[in-house]
């Protein structure tokens, strides 16, 4: 069954104004069976988003409109694609008691999730790790350099699969290797093969699942997928599943990077 697990919707304050309606009719031209859309979920009311535009998640104010939308187009297209409504959870070290308790809220409403590190934490101050180049120098300048970046990034990803975010924490991994969306204009120092195996081992022992993210195949400054194929193989021989996610913040983006990781999805 082909499947895209990560959609993004013009609930996006970054993304499109592309309908729902679209986004279906698309999917179901490309020979998708089944997609989920799984809209950036509001951040913690305390926490200051750090992007500079502060635009990184919807309001909590279209919550209530974006399930009842996508549960009339459930009910529209059922016949033709299975739907399913999910959010993508930030997971923001220092907010996990918040986190909780929006999943404990709105958690039923969901058909499933994604778990994901947009936002690293140094010295008490947030960054958004993948907004712009410009910011991911300013920080490899902060933290001291391109390594403690990728280090910081890589032991925020441990700390989400090991934190306990209640009953409805998502139990899909979002692109663990965004670090590398810039990856052509600033090159990691080493391969961090040990900091890569101790997620693998930590999602396999929490029997989670992983977003194999197509998104960054398009990418000007990464042009790999979330994770590369290396990565996704060792997904595989532990045993976790991949989900295919394009994380199309627009209806021209839906199916990329399909061509290079369908050959993984079904082994």
């Amino acid at each position: 069954m082909k499947k895209d697990g990560h959609i993004h919707t013009p609930y996006c304050p970054h993304g499109s104004k592309d309908s729902l309606a679209a986004y279906v009719k698309k999917a179901v031209s490309l020979g998708f069976h089944e997609i989920t859309f799984t809209e950036h979920a509001p951040l913690p009311t305390s926490f200051s988003d750090p992007s500079p535009t502060s635009d990184s998640a919807m309001p909590f104010s279209q919550l209530d409109k974006y399930f009842s939308e996508i549960e009339e187009l459930k009910l529209k297209h059922q016949a033709h694609i299975k739907i399913n409504c999910g959010l993508e959870v930030d997971f923001i070290e220092g907010y996990e008691e918040e986190t909780k308790s929006f999943l404990n809220h709105f958690g039923p409403q969901l058909d499933e999730a994604i778990l994901s590190v947009h936002f690293l934490k140094h010295h008490n101050t947030y960054d958004c790790l993948d907004y712009s180049p410009d910011v991911f120098g300013e920080m490899i300048e902060r933290y001291g350099s391109i390594d403690q970046v990728y280090r910081g990034y890589f032991s925020t990803l441990l700390l989400a699969i090991e934190s306990d975010l209640g009953i409805y924490k998502p139990k899909r991994m979002g692109h663990i290797t965004l670090v590398k969306k810039f990856q052509k204009k600033y090159p990691p120092v080493r391969e961090y093969h040990e900091e890569m195996d101790a997620i693998l081992t930590a999602i396999k022992r929490k029997g989670y699942s992983l977003d194999y993210n197509g998104a960054g195949t398009i990418k000007p400054l990464c042009r790999e997928s979330y994770p590369p194929s290396s990565i996704a193989k060792q997904a595989v021989s532990h045993g976790i599943p991949l989900v295919y996610g394009s994380d199309a913040h627009q209806v021209k983006a839906l199916g990329q990077g399909w061509n290079e990781i369908e050959p993984l999805i079904n082994l």
